[in-house]
């Protein structure tokens, strides 16, 4: 009895003396506890701030391209037509910013009704605060407005590609009215689809950056625009085929490299994220795809029309290195630099293809929007099989078709629906003065009036 007693009385105190000290060390304890969540709270505000820099500076970049086209396309119509062509660029993108801001982002990432009806809200909503952010542990890692502003300049590149394939004969508050409704709701609509979680993203189909849900979907919706508008004046006379050459293929060339530059943002950008290593190099493979399948793109339909033409056409260069672009832009990951480099050089040999045969089909398109949009848009969707273990090509085909579908068949009925209300195509005099006076009154080349 003895001896247990003894170790009872150690066993107490010992016990005593631990408590003791946990006691005393207890706010030594706290404070290294609180110093330790202040540390990890500020590291999840950094990355948050990183990748909201990163997301609104990719915007950027992409806004950037809204001038690419504008130069691009004034720089392949006829120099009496570049007023207007200017026109509609800086204003389809102001249509774009205010019509994705009321309705348009909500459609595409608000509450939906089902995974095929989105819901429809006004307006944005507020940004996450702190205390939310820091809650979320990290899984919260950028700002609901750069989010915003990255998606409405995407939303603004689709209707530019309308704008080429229509110029030099469309009314200018025609090509307004449609811009309204194509930013509004057709593009948000076929976006939910995918990118807000819809039927198309539960049908495992993949789109990194939008070769389908902004490429494709502008090709789309300009195919109906040109259907219904017909072929430019003196275009096709007696079967044969008149070219029509633009006025200043410097500014093409300049604006071709602008699009090249802003598609750094474009692709880029829809990583999401690059705060920590592994996706900081996901990025840096995503631009030097990018950038290498623009090259391949480049010099295979330089290649082409050299051996095709007999001589080196630098529109269909300058189309090459946009088609890469557009080719790479469904997967720009998961390739290696060689493979996106052929993916892109075969967008290039399909862009040219493509041109000639829509040409000789009568589709007049002064720019080739439809082909290096369209064409290759879906050239890239099926590209996604072969480097991305997770693609079906069940899927992907089933995603270009409800893509093309949507966009096509609403955009048919607004385009003829305006044609009836209010007409899409100037008069036969107009368009042989030149758009700039009768849709902007201004006479700006003269010379080129009776061309």
């Amino acid at each position: 009895m003895k001896n247990n007693v003894t170790m009872n009385q150690k066993t107490f105190w010992g016990g005593v003396a631990v408590l003791s000290g946990v006691a005393l060390a207890g706010p030594a304890i706290a404070e290294e506890a609180a110093g330790v969540s202040s540390v990890a709270d500020n590291l999840i505000q950094l990355a948050y701030s990183v990748d909201t820099f990163y997301f609104l500076m990719s915007g950027a970049l992409v806004m950037w391209m809204a001038a690419g086209f504008t130069m691009l396309e004034a720089g392949l119509v006829r120099g009496k037509n570049t007023v207007e062509i200017l026109t509609k660029n800086v204003a389809l993108y102001a249509i774009a910013c205010l019509m994705y801001l009321i309705v348009g982002y909500n459609i595409m990432y608000g509450d939906a009704v089902n995974s095929i009806i989105p819901g429809i809200s006004l307006f944005l909503g507020p940004d996450h605060g702190v205390d939310a952010v820091l809650k979320s542990g990290g899984e919260t890692y950028y700002s609901n407005m750069s989010d915003f502003f990255f998606q409405v300049v995407f939303v603004a590149t689709a209707m530019s590609i309308v704008s080429g394939a229509v110029a030099e004969r469309m009314k200018l508050w025609a090509f307004l009215a449609f811009a309204v409704v194509l930013t509004g709701f057709i593009y948000p609509v076929s976006g939910y689809w995918k990118w807000g979680g819809g039927f198309l993203d539960g049908l495992g189909f993949l789109d990194f950056a939008g070769s389908g849900l902004v490429h494709l979907c502008g090709a789309s919706a300009a195919l109906a625009g040109v259907l219904v508008l017909g072929a430019r004046k003196g275009k096709y006379i007696e079967g044969k085929i008149r070219a029509i050459p633009g006025c200043n293929l410097p500014l093409a060339t300049l604006g071709t490299f602008i699009l090249w530059m802003g598609w750094f943002g474009f692709n880029g950008g829809s990583e999401l994220k690059i705060s920590n290593i592994t996706e900081a190099n996901a990025v840096a493979m995503i631009f030097v795809n990018t950038n290498t399948a623009a090259a391949g793109g480049l010099i295979a339909a330089l290649l082409l029309s050299r051996i095709w033409f007999g001589k080196a056409d630098l529109t269909m260069a300058l189309n090459g290195a946009l088609a890469g672009l557009v080719a790479i832009t469904a997967e720009p990951l998961t390739p290696t630099p060689g493979i996106a480099t052929v993916i892109g050089a075969v967008g290039g040999l399909l862009v040219v293809a493509s041109i000639i045969l829509l040409d000789k089909a009568k589709i007049d398109d002064p720019v080739g929007a439809i082909s290096v949009h369209g064409v290759i848009g879906i050239w890239g969707l099926i590209a996604v099989c072969f480097t991305n273990p997770d693609g079906s090509l069940i899927a992907q085909l089933t995603g270009i078709a409800v893509i093309f579908g949507w966009t096509f068949g609403t955009s048919l009925v607004v385009w003829l629906i305006l044609k009836a209300v209010m007409g899409i195509r100037v008069s036969e005099e107009e368009e042989l003065e030149g758009v700039d006076i009768s849709e902007c009154g201004l006479d700006a080349y003269p010379e080129f009036t009776r061309d």
